[in-house]
């Protein structure tokens, strides 16, 4: 049965470095929020002080209502799925799913039956006697969740699963995670460094940075409102182009740097003429035209079906543009910044200004 998790001031530091700063976070049953920020940011440490694994936090954790804050890794009802899959070495792969339910006291019968459901439900029936040394690492990351489902819990926990993997696999094993999610409807955290992960992933994105959240929406919205520079910059690959631009006329519009300026499609900006802004648009959505501003191209990256191009705007900003793979690549060209692509960021404080 799936579960209602809330989170409620949870903090962490270690020593005089605060890792986590006061979480507030309501999870909903069957939902799959995904935590998604870059190495160091204490994604991985929140996840780990919901499961019970690290120590010495403050704030609540929360599941259907009740405090669990205080009890055991084993009392919680949560299921943990690691990067490194932690399986046994020396146990078949039954033996590895079978484990937690045999400390739990089930009877053989029903043992074998849950086993039996999920390896089918993964496709592991055959494997069921091997030792994990024996296994692909597609196999193993199976097992590990595998050996997470069969105990039936409340809540799943993922803890970059996929890390190990090569691209193939974990392109693989996102369609297998999400189906298998849907499928049960259990209430899932999933933490990744990978936006791809994110974005295809979550019903949900936790953004995190230094410790803090500073977005909490859906994929698309993140992608298409982010909330300040740094969200802006971490989702989307190749990332956001930012332009230092100030404020013109009545708010409706943007002078960049060299003159060119630059008019908002949905409405005026607050603050007076002059108020220094950071535009931001994606390299897919940089226009290729016969007139416009000038690009110098450096560098062309073909990726099959596109290419990337970076190259130098007139007063030496670089700019990325995405480009269909079968475009000739000149050594300059012109290009439009659509006003109904731009994101309009504070200068000074990284934040999205919203139309007034």
């Amino acid at each position: 049965m799936s579960a209602r998790l809330e989170l409620s001031g949870l903090a962490k530091d270690f020593g005089r470095t605060r890792v986590l700063a006061g979480i507030d976070l309501t999870v909903e049953p069957g939902e799959m929020l995904v935590i998604v920020g870059a190495s160091g940011c204490g994604k991985s440490t929140l996840l780990r002080l919901v499961a019970g694994l690290e120590a010495g936090g403050a704030g609540r954790v929360l599941l259907d209502g009740r405090d669990i804050t205080g009890l055991d890794p084993a009392a919680r009802d949560m299921a943990m799925v690691f990067q490194n899959y932690a399986l046994y070495p020396h146990m078949s792969v039954f033996d590895n799913m079978a484990y937690g339910l045999r400390i739990r006291g089930l009877s053989r019968a029903e043992l074998q039956a849950r086993v039996a459901a999920t390896a089918e439900l993964l496709g592991l029936s055959a494997l069921l006697d091997r030792k994990p040394r024996q296994l692909s690492g597609g196999q193993r990351q199976r097992v590990a969740m595998g050996r997470a489902i069969v105990r039936e819990p409340r809540l799943f926990l993922f803890d970059e699963p996929l890390s190990n993997l090569d691209a193939t696999l974990r392109l693989a094993m996102r369609v297998e995670i999400r189906r298998l999610q849907k499928r049960l409807g259990t209430t899932s955290l999933y933490v990744t460094h990978d936006q791809t992960e994110a974005m295809t992933l979550g019903d949900r994105l936790l953004v995190m940075h230094e410790g803090k959240p500073v977005q909490l929406a859906p994929p698309l919205e993140v992608y298409h409102r982010p909330a300040n520079t740094y969200v802006a910059g971490f989702i989307g690959a190749p990332p956001m182009n930012f332009l230092p631009a100030t404020l013109a006329g009545d708010g409706s519009a943007a002078c960049l740097e060299g003159g060119h300026v630059l008019a908002f499609a949905d409405g005026r900006r607050a603050g007076g003429e002059g108020r220094a802004l950071t535009l931001g648009i994606r390299p897919e959505h940089v226009e290729v035209v016969a007139e416009g501003l000038p690009l110098t191209v450096d560098l062309a990256e073909p990726l099959g079906a596109e290419t990337i191009l970076i190259g130098r705007l007139p007063d030496g900003r670089l700019l990325s543009v995405r480009v269909p793979g079968e475009m000739p690549v000149p050594e300059r060209l012109h290009v439009r910044l659509p006003a109904r692509h731009l994101h309009v960021f504070d200068a000074a404080s990284g934040l999205r200004l919203e139309p007034i």
